[in-house]
């Protein structure tokens, strides 16, 4: 198995910032958030196409092409394996479009532990373009002590959020 898993406008923004707001042993918040010249629209939807921008080492199958995330209520950021089984990443548990997502489950490793996560995504149009903001929230039992998790989780998700704004602002993303 490889490691587990854990935006033709102007291609101007603002640096992706990463934080741990709050970790102890049994559970943690991250945040992520930047501000990107594109169209909220735009911003939203690249969100959904979460097989184009997240890193192929982060998952279970080793190929980000066996990743889709369906963006309506119930959806699910599952993941395909090549054996016929498959993965559920996150589900949707809230639908605004346009302006807010709310994904819950457990990411990467937490998936083997005893905890629960909400994923709260916030598209919001700001002059110029978009301002998201995710908070991920994990809560419950970890091995080893949630607060030992968050900075690996907050790496990870930085890095995924670096890659889901460079694919946000890339032509791709505006077919």
């Amino acid at each position: 198995m490889r490691a587990i898993p854990m935006i033709g406008l102007s291609l101007l923004a603002s640096p992706a910032a990463a934080e741990v707001v709050s970790a102890g042993p049994n559970g943690f918040h991250v945040r992520q958030s930047l501000q990107i010249v594109v169209p909220t629209d735009r911003a939203y939807s690249g969100f959904g196409r979460v097989d184009n921008w997240w890193n192929k080492e982060h998952t279970y199958s080793g190929n980000s092409k066996n990743l889709s995330m369906a963006l309506s209520p119930g959806g699910c950021f599952c993941e395909r394996l090549p054996n016929g089984g498959g993965i559920e990443h996150l589900r949707v548990s809230y639908l605004d479009p346009g302006k807010r997502i709310v994904l819950t489950g457990s990411l990467g490793p937490l998936l083997y532990e005893a905890t629960s996560g909400v994923m709260d995504m916030k598209f919001e149009r700001i002059a110029g373009g978009t301002k998201i903001t995710m908070d991920y929230k994990v809560g419950g039992f970890a091995t080893g002590g949630a607060e030992k998790l968050a900075p690996l989780v907050d790496g990870v998700l930085a890095e995924q959020f670096r890659r889901y704004r460079d694919y946000v602002r890339s032509p791709a993303a505006s077919r």
